[in-house]
């Protein structure tokens, strides 16, 4: 099965052919056209620019994906496409042109959850991956621990009851005068600095599985208020080792309460150089498989899109035309534990 997918649920112009061979997959090409630079100035995305960014962007992106992928499109099986969660401007513009392209081509549609394409993005290069497992999924926008009994089978162990982890980064960045974006940001000054020199909080780290960042992005902006001379990259590495601390953490006692022997970390924060260590420590303390996508599949991509979609074609069948882009869409049922 060959299918084209289309991601544009933020600031990433991404398309991809994936070819599918039962839970094997060959990555044919994938191409990601990145806004960072009409956003920075801005210090975030502004969703009016990535829209219209979108519309300009995606016509040519499709078009050196097929080329990349050595096919056209009467040749594909199917053609996928992102329609939540997400900037509903953008995914307007990504569902539009999926649904546009099925029909000229006579193929199916399958509309895709943005998170299950996280989810699915560690298959694309470890398609033997032990399940079920814990994934914990760590971006921008969302930050969620998930059961994953199988593929297209989910429990949503615990989510983050204000910011992000992604946005956290972001916003202490933007604070400290990193620049956008700010997870890269962090992640590089970090290393110049002590993880241990500030003692930051770790919110929520023995209440549940939930999580909450706004009080350590506070405590970071209190902390350089009541003390303009500290090094800026010790903060960086001690909010960063704040942060990491409490995801790692949850994770494994997630692990723990369901006896599962295999954790999987996805979403852009996953390319966090600290959270990759901490996490595959983790897991050889922990005697359990450790899975980490590379760094190209935690960023939004189109190829994980694919991936989601093929699964979605093969179990539910095509998503009817009229769906719509859905900016809040869930990921199955949530269970607080």
């Amino acid at each position: 099965m060959l299918v084209l997918g289309i991601e544009t649920s933020c600031d990433e112009t991404a398309t991809a052919v994936v070819e599918v061979e039962g839970a094997a997959y060959d990555v044919r090409s994938s191409v990601v056209s990145s806004q960072i630079d009409l956003h920075a100035r801005y210090g975030g995305v502004v969703p009016e620019i990535a829209s219209r960014a979108h519309v300009e962007r995606l016509v040519p992106a499709v078009a050196e994906a097929l080329v990349e992928a050595g096919v056209e499109g009467p040749e594909l099986d199917a053609v996928a496409a992102t329609v939540g969660p997400g900037l509903v401007g953008s995914l307007l513009v990504g569902t539009s042109a999926a649904k546009g392209l099925a029909i000229v081509w006579d193929k199916p549609f399958v509309g895709v959850n943005h998170l299950e394409g996280h989810l699915f993005a560690p298959f694309l290069e470890e398609p033997d991956i032990t399940v079920p497992l814990v994934v914990l999924l760590v971006s921008g926008g969302h930050t969620m621990l998930v059961h994953m009994v199988d593929r297209g089978r989910y429990e949503v162990l615990g989510a983050t009851l204000d910011d992000a982890a992604g946005e956290a980064f972001d916003k202490v960045a933007r604070f400290l005068g990193l620049g956008y974006p700010g997870g890269p940001a962090i992640d590089r000054l970090a290393t110049q600095g002590r993880p241990d020199a500030i003692a930051f909080p770790r919110s929520m780290l023995n209440d549940g599985l939930d999580f909450s960042f706004s009080g350590l992005k506070t405590a970071v902006v209190n902390h350089v208020r009541k003390n303009p001379d500290v090094s800026t990259a010790d903060v960086a590495a001690s909010f960063q080792e704040a942060a990491v601390d409490v995801l790692v953490a949850k994770a494994r006692r997630a692990a723990d309460d369901l006896g599962v022997g295999a954790l999987s970390l996805a979403g852009g924060v996953a390319a966090n150089s600290r959270l990759r260590e901490r996490w595959l420590d983790a897991c050889e303390e922990d005697g359990r498989q450790g899975y980490l996508p590379s760094h190209i599949m935690c960023t939004d991509n189109a190829a994980m899109i694919a991936a989601a979609g093929a699964w979605r074609l093969e179990h539910d069948g095509p998503t009817p035309l009229d769906v719509g882009a859905n900016p809040n869409l869930a990921l199955g049922p949530t269970a607080r534990r």
